[in-house]
């Protein structure tokens, strides 16, 4: 009995030591390496879970600053590209007061200014950061001619329509007036059109050295005084061959020794002289 205590002794104290990684470790030594890789895996859980803790803390402190102060409310704009409308005017065509950047829809706000304004030919819109949250960059109609109806002066874009009513002391020394002489319609506007073919006319006029003002007849056209006698010369964009047409009807009525009252060349191919009120001839 003793002998076989003795061979279960040696055979206890001859066991091979645990193996770790491929190496032979000591039973103490690897439960001193399983408590120091508990305590780093510890650690690492807390180091993540504050990490994310922050990252909630500054989202949260984010969307407060985003929603809860007004620092990203609009309350302006930057206008650029604009020469007749100032910013505040802009601004209100944007519809966007008060209205929190992130709910800006700069497609929306763009459509909603260029139908505001017929001055407003195309509008971009940039929704950026503080302080200017906002741009708008505005491409304005350029006015052609100064029209003068009904004792209101506007001027006039390429289309006829009126983009504002200046003072007189702001009117464009580059553009020829055109002074309407039938009132019965009341003063240029959006209920008053201006004709295209008027315009057209009066900008070709001016092209072609015509400096003073001209008038303008519903069915005879734009037209001024030569000398004694009326000219009118209709509308349209033929205004050279019109007043070529007219050069030479006034020079072979003079050759004449006819003094005209009036030369009709609304219709180029039907031009006519007045020698007086009731006796016209083509």
């Amino acid at each position: 009995m003793s002998s076989l205590r003795t061979r279960q002794q040696r055979r206890k104290s001859e066991r091979a030591p645990g193996m770790l990684g491929g190496v032979r470790v000591p039973f103490a030594e690897r439960a001193a390496r399983d408590d120091v890789d508990h305590g780093v895996r510890k650690q690492q859980e807390m180091n993540w879970r504050y990490v994310s803790g922050l990252i909630v803390l500054g989202l949260t402190g984010l969307l407060i600053v985003f929603f809860a102060t007004d620092l990203f409310y609009v309350r302006t704009v930057a206008v650029g590209g604009a020469n007749y409308l100032d910013e505040g005017e802009v601004f209100r065509y944007a519809g966007i007061a008060e209205t929190h950047i992130f709910w800006v829809n700069p497609q929306q706000v763009r459509e909603d200014i260029i139908a505001s304004s017929e001055v407003i030919a195309d509008a971009r819109v940039v929704v950026g950061w503080p302080p200017d949250m906002v741009q708008i960059y505005i491409e304005e109609r350029e006015p052609q001619v100064i029209w003068v109806q009904d004792g209101v002066t506007a001027l006039i874009d390429l289309q006829g329509r009126v983009l504002r009513y200046p003072p007189d002391d702001e009117l464009l020394p580059d553009l020829l007036q055109v002074v309407s002489i039938n009132t019965l319609t009341g003063p240029p506007g959006a209920d008053v059109p201006i004709p295209e073919q008027a315009v057209a006319a009066a900008i070709q006029l001016r092209q072609l050295g015509r400096q003073e003002a001209v008038r303008y007849h519903p069915t005879k056209g734009l037209g001024f005084n030569e000398s004694s006698w009326e000219v009118w010369l209709g509308t349209g964009t033929d205004m050279p061959n019109r007043l070529r047409i007219y050069e030479a009807l006034r020079d072979n009525l003079l050759d004449r020794g006819i003094t005209p009252s009036e030369i009709n060349v609304a219709d180029p191919e039907g031009a006519y002289y007045c020698g007086s009120i009731d006796s016209c001839y083509e």
